[in-house]
């Protein structure tokens, strides 16, 4: 599977429930939804799983994501990229909307299929990731651990170090490396959201 042979696109974005897309019920229709800290690397990893270098914004300037961004990959099927979290400038206020709409999401979204929780390769498990993680699991919603920016990482020993680390924290989830850099890892978290797709 490739989405550079579709032509991705913003299908709206949504500041509360209520902007979310309609769910066909007539149709099988799936979502994938992108989560992790701010700055993780959400945006670089869905334009490269699109194939399309500026379907997501990207910015060195956490916080950018405000809203739950929907993207038609085809015709039943989007990519759902979600404000990230742990953003110590915003305001309390604004974290706690942020927060009522990513759980509003997560918890009422019959579409959604998977969630990929992104982890910085430099930081690994950080207390709002536990916290997502356990969510997740608390609510039965499937998920997949994706360890961004693995390029920071100079050497095979520290690259195994790392993974070796996040994968005690999650063993029954096995992380995938990905670099934005050099395209690492996306044809295995294809793979997996494959899997979802043609179950």
């Amino acid at each position: 599977m490739n989405a550079a042979a579709f032509s991705p696109s913003l299908v709206i974005s949504a500041a509360h429930p209520e902007q979310f897309p309609a769910e066909d019920t007539r149709e099988q229709s799936l979502e994938v939804a992108f989560l992790g800290r701010s700055n993780v690397g959400k945006s670089s990893l869905l334009n490269r799983l699109a194939g399309k270098r500026e379907l997501a914004f990207t910015s060195a300037r956490p916080g950018c994501t405000q809203t739950i961004n929907f993207f038609q990959i085809e015709e039943h099927f989007r990519f759902v990229d979600l404000p990230g979290y742990g953003y110590a400038r915003v305001p309390v206020g604004q974290k706690d909307e942020w927060k009522k709409l990513i759980e509003a999401y997560l918890a009422g979204r019959r579409s959604l299929a998977l969630s990929f929780i992104l982890l910085d390769a430099r930081r690994g498990w950080m207390e709002k990731d536990l916290e997502l993680k356990n969510w997740l699991e608390f609510h039965n919603r499937r998920f997949q651990v994706v360890v961004t920016k693995v390029d920071k990482w100079k050497s095979n020993n520290q690259l195994n170090a790392g993974m070796a680390g996040i994968r005690k924290q999650a063993p029954s989830h096995e992380p995938v490396p990905f670099s934005a850099v050099d395209g690492r890892g996306v044809r295995e978290i294809w793979q997996i959201i494959s899997k979802i797709k043609n179950k």
